[in-house]
């Protein structure tokens, strides 16, 4: 990403190196595009959700009817709608400042990120967020959302050199098969994928069938119109006494949200 940034001739900002002087370095730099991760968005969900709902009388009611209607055009019709004439004057334009007043786009990846989360950054900033998925062993991102897209919670659809296929796991009960829309194990091959774990082979055997596809661990859903949406981990989890599988991602997600847990 950032060679592609230089490469149109944008410019790179970089933080001071601490988390807690980031909304001064944005108020700085100013940047247009805003790549994160959801742990860093989930503590700017925390402090903007604080103000807002700290809003009585009628400011609170100017915050919750700015919120429902953005929300319902952001949401519910067929093309993502960031924008408000009336209300990001009044109410976001404001919000906006934590992050320096100019971004025009953000992008999350490296772990799942809740949806309220996710719409809240796209109300409150007036912008699309994508979602990206990819691991350390594809390189980069395998998929995509789109920013004309107005569901939230998926990770969009594979790019232009990905082939993704599901694999069943009866164990766990996601099955090709399933209705209305087939689960599994997401798999994916590409010339971007790493061609094994270095004097490793059992690992590489492991993760990488016959056919060259990488086994992520990840188990996901495939909607008709092409995009993914994550469900669960394959790996990584915790079968409990009564026979109950758990994955800790999903448990960490929620505790992160928290002020009172670092």
């Amino acid at each position: 990403m950032f060679v592609g940034i230089t490469q149109a001739g944008g410019r790179q900002g970089y933080y001071q190196g601490s988390p807690l002087k980031l909304m001064e370095d944005c108020a700085v730099l100013q940047p247009t595009i805003f790549p994160s991760v959801p742990r860093l968005y989930n503590k700017i969900y925390a402090k903007i959700k604080t103000g807002l709902d700290a809003a009585t009388g009628c400011k609170g009611w100017l915050v919750n009817r700015a919120m429902t209607s953005k929300s319902y055009y952001l949401t519910e019709t067929p093309t993502a709608n960031y924008n408000s004439g009336c209300y990001d004057g009044l109410i976001f334009n404001k919000i906006k400042k934590i992050l320096g007043g100019n971004v025009r786009l953000m992008v999350t990846a490296s772990a799942p990120i809740s949806k309220e989360v996710l719409e809240l950054m796209k109300i409150c900033f007036c912008a699309p967020v994508l979602e990206a998925y990819g691991l350390s062993e594809t390189c980069g991102p395998v998929t995509v959302t789109l920013a004309e897209d107005p569901n939230s919670g998926i990770i969009g659809g594979p790019i232009k050199h990905c082939a993704i296929k599901l694999k069943d796991l009866p164990e766990m009960e996601y099955r090709i098969s399933d209705q209305p829309y087939p689960r599994g194990e997401i798999c994916v091959r590409s010339p971007c994928i790493t061609p094994g774990y270095f004097m490793r082979p059992d690992l590489t055997r492991d993760a990488i069938d016959d056919e060259g596809y990488l086994h992520t661990g990840d188990v996901g859903v495939v909607y008709p119109n092409g995009t993914i949406k994550i469900l669960d981990r394959s790996k990584n989890i915790f079968k409990l006494s009564q026979g109950e599988y758990v994955a800790p991602e999903k448990c960490e997600n929620i505790f992160i949200q928290s002020n009172y847990i670092a």
